[in-house]
């Protein structure tokens, strides 16, 4: 049996389960700020902490990182809580907010003070960052770093009365301005924000940093180890320092590498700027990385988190191949959806030999990787549409579709045979074909006569009118945060990414679809009823193609 690989992170939790360290708890949370909508990379820190806590029979907490009123809303607060359950994962009882400790939060604050390890400034945040110095040169002390305490705590307390404009004061940690960490030089622990927050209304007008919240959060609630992307690594001193001087319970933060995703940008800025510039439609864009995008094109939880399993946890950024996240859909998607019968750009096609009036209802194997999925009927009638590119007037070699005198088999049903052909002189469009087929040919009749392409069709009088929107990646090159390739990465936006065809002919098998609804769309891809559908128009979102150029290059170098 092959021996489990352990990631960095399982082997210094073991080891503390060893030691007892914690006393053999292990307790993770997953902290997001509600500023926007989780993405890809959220969901691989999701199933890290969730996934950790599981393994070793420990608890995950869920607590919003809330200190900044003048980003935060309610609705991305919804969204959070639905994408994490929605990827399958529970917090219990352990909904917390960062806005819950607040009044902890200043009380540790005011002991900072006291013991002469914090103070309250006046430079501006421009001076600031000037007198902060730069990696080479060590920075400046402020003029107003010496203040008494009993000063300190009497200009805080005034701050929290809201007597002084934002800007105009800010409390700072007193650390060491020549450190060779910038983060240690004197960071900024509250500051002025008169706006409202979105749980404690107007009860403060200043509210501390996320660098002097996350530590002592993590300290309130008990956690063992806190698990942070490699971007925290430089601010792990400062975790300590604050949890050493207030004296409190001291968890660990490890830190990891965060996922970097070809064709997608991750940055929270920038699927900002996508939204508001309108590039997409919303956060929950099919074409955005995000859970809600993920999730309206059709994505499965399962496939999520196959994926984020699959690229593990490592030490060191690097990126990841798109083609491994869909080569995961793919491969959940084949057990579960339906093949059904979809043509996107539909042109007729008549069976003359075929009885005008007659109409059958052929079987179709609902899944073939699923025994238990069933079977249906589909009709069968002397008009059909198959799709144009499927016929060509003059096929170049290695066409093995319909063409004049050729012969291919109907999905499901017969050999056909063209006949003949009509086009629209102007366009060069082709309008009918005309066939004849054999009647002994049915799928699982004896002595089947073998051809070298079958198509997909739909009855042209049972068809449905179906509206598909063809999605692709958003952007046009592998990394547009590489400004060498994108000095803006919104010049790297493809044009083609979403296509939207309006008259597409469907089986009727497929009316009444749920909204989320998954299917094979025969020979086309994988697609899923988008909630934009109504009972007279359905509407389905291209999920992923069936080409799979990722276990195709697996398997070559498999070999």
């Amino acid at each position: 049996m092959e021996k489990e690989t352990k990631n960095f992170i399982e082997k210094i939790i073991e080891e503390d389960l060893r030691t007892g360290k914690y006393g053999g708890r292990v307790h993770t949370r997953f902290p997001p700020e509600p500023n926007g909508y989780l993405h890809i990379g959220h969901a691989k820190s999701i199933c890290l902490n969730f996934g950790i806590a599981e393994k070793y029979g420990g608890l995950c907490n869920l607590r919003f990182d809330d200190t900044n009123p003048l980003k935060e809303e309610e609705e991305y607060v919804r969204s959070i809580i639905e994408d994490v359950r929605w990827l399958g994962f529970d917090w219990g009882d352990r909904l917390y907010y960062a806005s819950d400790y607040f009044d902890r939060l200043y009380e540790c604050a005011v002991e900072l003070i006291k013991k002469g390890k914090a103070y309250v400034d006046d430079l501006s945040a421009e001076e600031i960052r000037r007198y902060r110095g730069t990696l080479t040169e060590p920075g400046r002390e402020s003029p107003y770093r010496n203040r008494s305490v009993e000063e300190n705590l009497e200009l805080f307390e005034r701050m929290r009365r809201g007597e002084f404009a934002e800007g105009e004061k800010v409390l700072r940690a007193k650390i060491d301005m020549a450190s060779g960490n910038i983060n240690m030089r004197d960071p900024v622990m509250y500051r002025i924000i008169k706006a409202s927050h979105h749980r404690t209304g107007d009860k403060w007008c200043i509210y501390p940093t996320y660098d002097f919240t996350h530590p002592l959060s993590d300290s309130f609630e008990g956690i063992t180890h806190s698990l942070c992307t490699l971007e925290f690594e430089d601010h792990r001193p400062l975790y300590d320092w604050f949890l050493d001087e207030l004296e409190l319970y001291h968890p660990q933060q490890i830190e990891f590498a965060r996922l970097n995703l070809s064709y997608t940008v991750l940055s929270k800025r920038k699927l900002t700027r996508l939204v508001e510039e309108g590039h997409v439609s919303g956060w929950d864009d099919p074409r955005m990385p995000t859970i809600a995008g993920m999730r309206r094109r059709g994505y499965t939880p399962e496939a999520i988190r196959e994926f984020c399993d699959r690229i593990g946890v490592a030490k060191a950024n690097s990126i990841v191949d798109f083609e491994l996240l869909e080569h995961c859909l793919r491969e959940d998607l084949n057990k579960r959806a339906q093949r059904v019968m979809v043509v996107l750009d539909p042109v007729r096609l008549v069976i003359t030999n075929y009885p005008e009036d007659k109409v059958e209802y052929l079987e179709a194997v609902n899944n073939p990787e699923d025994p238990m999925a069933g079977t249906r009927k589909v009709p069968f009638c002397r008009e059909l549409y198959i799709e144009q590119d499927d016929f060509m007037e003059e096929p170049p070699r290695k066409f093995y579709r319909l063409a004049p005198g050729r012969e291919v088999r109907l999905k499901h049903a017969y050999i056909i045979r063209c006949e003949d052909y009509e086009k629209d002189t102007e366009t060069g469009r082709i309008t009918t074909i005309y066939c004849t087929y054999d009647p002994e040919s049915r799928s699982g009749a004896t002595q089947q006569r073998k051809v070298k392409a079958t198509l997909h069709w739909v009855s042209a009088g049972h068809a449905m009118d179906v509206e598909v929107r063809l999605y692709d990646r958003l952007f046009s090159v592998p990394n547009p945060d590489d400004k060498r390739q994108c000095p803006d990465f919104i010049d790297c936006i493809n044009p083609e990414s979403l296509k939207i065809l309006k008259e597409c002919k469907a089986e009727p098998s497929l009316k009444g679809a749920s909204p989320g609804e998954r299917f094979q769309f025969l020979r086309l891809g994988y697609f899923c009823v988008d909630p934009d559908s109504t009972e007279d128009n359905l509407v389905f979102n291209r999920t992923v193609t069936l080409k799979d150029t990722w276990a195709k290059m697996k398997e070559k170098f498999s070999q």
